[in-house]
């Protein structure tokens, strides 16, 4: 089913379309993704468990999360984004709360479940759908905009988290966030045009083209677990892993301190110049960028900590992007929503278990664990050179 789709908007309009929605992207990726690297520790010892048992909710959020992102991106296909991230909101504000007033390590999985429900209807994946059905073909631009303004979730939700942590203790900062989500996110939510009406004049609704190849479609997921893989093992790894590269602690966290600004720097890259190619060359050269990195490791050690963390950075924020512009490129705007909810749940699985598996492989191989990333990455790579544009 397409939606019915009305005359265009204004480019004022296109804007506040833009920053409404990153913005409350901001709130949920600062409330659920980025949460434990805060709160973990304090939500284990208030329950007596080391913070492995919290992690582990974690995973099993990532895993619910993937499989309800195809559910929510067909929704948002047959009737638009706007009341998928609006319940998304009150399903991350309910899970928060059960946090919050969790009485056992029981409830605590099931606020951990109910945030991972949030999470598979109202993280990037939503987004970009929703942009998708405003927008069609023409999509890449918004797309890059609200991960401009996502990419400071962790900028902006790791210190509101310390000090909401630091001032009134982790149960009250799960309360915090929850009417964040309701005072703040549900609102810009709800600024969003309704459906899937409002779209540039010049575009047309999509048509049932010839369905994509089973080949183009797995590699594609491929391509996606691979990233995230490598993106969430360094996020949870970076600073030990560079330290055991010869980094000083201080270095470790200065280089790390980086990986923010290359993102954001990249993806204005990609918002100019880089628009201009199709998303699979710029693809293709992001997913280069992880092996580039970890080959200066090993040769140069810890003076090259700072070009690691930069490359990575700068590759990881232009496959963020890919993420929802390259389906778009090769598959068309027809079956968008649901067809990146299956090509990303392989991701979100994966997700949950890369910080144990490199983990495992930086406590045994030392620096040469970077080894195992480069590899997944180069094998994304290989696999984009695979593919074809439509």
């Amino acid at each position: 089913m397409i939606p019915k789709r009305s005359p265009g908007i204004s480019p004022a309009r296109r804007g506040v379309i833009v920053a409404a929605l990153g913005s409350s992207l901001t709130v949920s990726w600062a409330s659920s993704y980025y949460i434990p690297a805060v709160l973990a520790v304090p939500m284990a010892e208030s329950f007596g468990l080391p913070p492995v048992w919290v992690f582990g909710a974690f995973s099993m959020a990532m895993v619910v999360s993937a499989l309800v992102g195809p559910w929510a991106g067909a929704r948002i296909d047959g009737f638009g984004g706007r009341g998928v991230l609006m319940l998304s909101n009150l399903v991350f504000a309910t899970g928060l709360t059960l946090l919050a007033t969790a009485p056992s390590p029981l409830m605590l999985f099931a606020g951990w479940a109910v945030i991972g429900l949030g999470m598979g209807i109202g993280l990037y994946e939503a987004g970009f759908a929703t942009l998708t059905g405003i927008y069609g073909k023409d999509a890449r631009g918004p797309i890059t905009g609200i991960t401009l303004i996502a990419g400071f979730a962790s900028t902006v939700g790791w210190p509101l988290s310390g000090l909401m942590l630091a001032t009134w203790g982790w149960r009250e900062a799960c309360l915090g966030w929850a009417l964040i989500h309701l005072c703040l996110a549900l609102p810009l939510n709800a600024c969003l045009p309704k459906g899937t009406e409002a779209i540039a004049p010049a575009a047309t609704p999509p048509e049932a083209g010839p369905p994509p190849s089973r080949l183009a479609l797995a590699l594609l997921a491929f391509v996606f677990a691979a990233t995230w893989f490598n993106s969430t093992a360094m996020a949870a790894h970076l600073p030990g892993l560079l330290q055991e590269a010869g980094a000083s602690a201080a270095v470790a966290i200065a280089a790390g301190a980086l990986i923010g600004p290359a993102q954001v720097a990249a993806r204005v890259l990609e918002f100019g110049l880089l628009r201009r190619f199709h998303p699979l060359a710029s693809t293709r050269l992001a997913a280069a960028a992880h092996p580039v990195a970890a080959v200066a490791l090993v040769t140069f050690g810890g003076p090259a900590a700072y070009v690691f963390a930069v490359l990575h950075g700068a590759g990881n924020g232009i496959l963020t992007i890919a993420k929802g512009t390259l389906p778009l490129a090769l598959f068309g705007a027809a079956g968008y929503g649901q067809r990146l909810g299956w090509l990303n749940a392989p991701a979100r699985i994966v997700q949950a278990a890369a910080p144990l598996i490199f983990g495992a492989a930086l406590t045994a191989w030392g620096v040469s664990a970077v080894w195992l990333t480069a590899g997944v990455g180069l094998a994304a790579m290989g696999a984009l050179f695979i593919l074809r544009r439509s």
